[in-house]
């Protein structure tokens, strides 16, 4: 199956999905689903999330140290936690669960944030032939809310004109290509800020084949 044919199944799975409902996002197709995820299971991967966290790292140098000031960890696919998520992601997104990549839990304090930037891979980055190894391209993000914020915190995309705030349980998906299977500019999303309280997530990325763990699986990126 090449990669528009996996975004259709995708879109075909999510759109009977009851409940789900499509963001009207120009550029980009996006989806949410209230209470994927229910407290107890929030409570169990925010508990790993705090027992494995450290400074979240990056693919690509920057000059700006403020670019991405959170805590990340890759979770433990053993878990019985993760592993309950992971067979929930795999029957409803259509895609072989086989290319998808170790589940990361992120945790945003007061003041930090993840400044605006693609989850896909840019091809002329020096990461590239690495990353075309384990599994290439990124195709879809699946992102779980584990808690409502006190203030700030939401995911924005800019070029979209969406910001979503967070909320325990809550599922949202994107594509991070566009129509043609090539990356998607209109992808460009944020953290925000959290201005109050402390924001928890977790993260799933899609590759466009079966993706091998490499050097990146042990650095939480």
């Amino acid at each position: 199956m090449d990669i528009l044919e996996s975004a259709a199944a995708v879109r075909q799975d999510l759109a009977r999905v009851p409940g789900m409902y499509q963001v009207p996002a120009p550029g980009v197709e996006m989806f949410v689903l209230r209470d994927f995820l229910d407290d107890k299971e929030c409570r169990a991967l925010i508990a790993l999330i705090d027992a494995g966290k450290e400074p979240s790292r990056l693919l690509a140098d920057t000059d700006d140290p403020e670019f991405r000031t959170s805590e990340s960890c890759n979770l433990d696919p053993r878990a019985p936690a993760v592993r309950a998520v992971e067979r929930k992601i795999a029957g409803i997104i259509a895609v072989d669960p086989a290319c998808g990549e170790t589940i990361q839990g992120q945790r945003y304090a007061v003041g930090q944030q993840f400044k605006p930037h693609h989850d896909f891979f840019f091809t002329s980055e020096a990461y590239w032939p690495e990353q075309e190894k384990h599994g290439g391209q990124r195709t879809w993000t699946a992102m779980m809310f584990l808690n409502a914020v006190d203030e700030g915190g939401q995911t924005q995309f800019p070029e979209a004109k969406v910001r979503i705030s967070p909320r325990k349980g809550n599922l949202l998906v994107w594509n991070n290509l566009d129509e043609r299977g090539a990356p998607n500019m209109a992808s460009l999303h944020q953290g925000m800020p959290v201005l109050a309280g402390v924001k928890y997530v977790i993260t799933k990325w899609y590759r466009e084949r079966p993706w091998t763990p490499g050097l990146a699986a042990a650095k939480p990126y």
